[in-house]
């Protein structure tokens, strides 16, 4: 009797542990987000939402205020349409922007959401229209190189420029000088007088 007491304890142990595990590692992943709060939901068109996923969080100084809750192709502007899940307690006004920002280098992606200061604040069905997109690192390192290659091919040191206007100047008084017959400037005095 007195072992099976033991091990009904140490299997009740082993499940409240996997289960507070599993808990962690959903949580850590932002695939479970347990909020009791209500929440109204707008939405916004990004021209690129980079590796925004549903359930990234929305934050504002860096308070998360509100999730992704949908994420869908609008075919008629080809744009991103993402809508977002803001806690009722954190009221912004109409005028706010989003961006899509990163946590660190190479961290998490999210939605950042910056106050305006229209006097009427979002509610439910509202669009924000000022969005700014993701910053692709890929575009960013395209434009870095053909920025360098474009200002190596064209950039010529003043010291080559200076000498290179010496040897055309010494050119061009040589060629002068070659192709241009002599004359005489004297004037001479009329013949008989």
């Amino acid at each position: 009797m007195q072992r099976s007491s033991n091990d009904f304890w140490v299997g009740l142990f082993v499940l409240i542990g996997a289960a507070a595990l599993l808990f962690l590692s959903l949580q850590s992943a932002n695939l479970l987000s347990l909020n009791f709060q209500s929440n109204y939901q707008v939405t916004a068109k990004f021209d690129n939402i980079g590796g925004i996923k549903p359930k990234a969080p929305v934050k504002s100084a860096g308070v998360v205020v509100g999730r992704v809750d949908g994420i869908a192709f609008d075919d008629k502007s080809f744009q991103a349409r993402v809508t977002l899940a803001m806690d009722k307690r954190y009221n912004f006004p109409k005028d706010s922007s989003l961006k899509i920002l990163t946590s660190g280098l190479l961290g998490e992606q999210y939605i950042g959401i910056e106050a305006g200061a229209d006097d009427k604040n979002l509610a439910a069905g509202d669009v924000i229209s000022t969005t700014q997109s993701a910053v692709v690192l890929e575009n960013l390192i395209s434009q870095f190189l053909y920025s360098k290659a474009s200002d190596g091919k064209d950039a010529v040191p003043k010291d080559a420029i200076a000498k290179d206007a010496n040897v055309k100047d010494a050119n061009v008084k040589d060629t002068i000088a070659k192709d241009s017959p002599a004359k005489d400037t004297t004037i001479k005095a009329p013949a008989g007088k």
